[in-house]
């Protein structure tokens, strides 16, 4: 049947709320330390530009571009790291509804801030060593690809199957 959650697998598993919310937090934070992995490096290459000699060289677009990139990729970070805090705070407060629909909203403006870090990143990177409109053209092609990959392709699916999980994170 045409939007049926089988048609993409149909995965289900027989496990009480607790279990499911314990699972979904676990889940969640496994995948913000990939995430964050990959955004500490990046936000440590940024912080150890402005130390390089050719720093003094960018011009006024490109000192932009790159305090846009640092504090994007500052608040990836932020972001990503939020969650371990907020469930640091509130160990066994049994708000792990809470904790789980917090997670997913930090996850999402996390990636949404390594997006924006990471697509300045190489832009500033491009501008530097090519002419400008080839920042901008990679840039663009980065995005469009992005958006594509992060955005359209699970929307797609998201949309054509039910929502299984009541205390998921579209809450």
């Amino acid at each position: 049947m045409e939007g049926d959650a089988s048609e993409y697998g149909g995965y289900r598993r027989d496990e009480s709320t607790s279990e499911r919310l314990d699972r979904n937090f676990s889940e969640q934070l496994q995948e913000l330390r990939v995430a964050q992995a990959g955004v500490q490096i990046l936000f440590a290459f940024l912080l150890s530009l402005a130390f390089q000699a050719r720093f003094t060289e960018l011009d006024g677009f490109e000192l932009v571009l790159y305090l846009v990139t640092l504090v994007a990729a500052a608040l990836a970070v932020v972001c990503f790291t939020g969650p371990v805090a907020a469930h640091r705070l509130l160990f066994r407060r049994g708000v792990k509804d809470f904790l789980v629909r917090y997670t997913s909203r930090m996850a999402v403006a996390g990636l949404s801030f390594l997006a924006a870090a990471v697509l300045g990143g190489v832009m500033l990177v491009v501008d530097v060593l090519q002419p400008r409109w080839l920042a901008f053209t990679i840039g663009g092609g980065l995005l469009a690809v992005g958006l594509v990959v992060w955005v359209l392709i699970p929307m797609s699916i998201r949309r054509r199957t039910s929502d299984p999980d009541p205390v998921g994170p579209a809450r």
